[in-house]
């Protein structure tokens, strides 16, 4: 199990846990960060991450990918 940030761009990767706070983890879980779920980092720009969640793509910070465990 690795953080979010670790994981290569462009690779398939499954979330395992989501850690922080729960006011964070309640956060992320409402983007769509649930464990199972499927997650691909698109790009890193800036110290950001654009993932693919689902349907969509998010943008969030590295604090917050940090978070993150697949």
């Amino acid at each position: 199990m690795i953080p979010l940030m670790i994981a290569n761009v462009d690779e398939e990767n499954i979330v395992k846990k989501v850690g922080g706070s729960p006011e964070v983890r309640k956060h992320l879980e409402d983007l769509g960060f649930v464990a199972g779920s499927n997650v691909k980092i698109i790009t890193v720009l800036n110290g950001n991450v654009i993932v693919q969640v689902k349907e969509a793509r998010i943008a969030i910070s590295r604090e917050m990918a940090q978070k993150i465990y697949v």
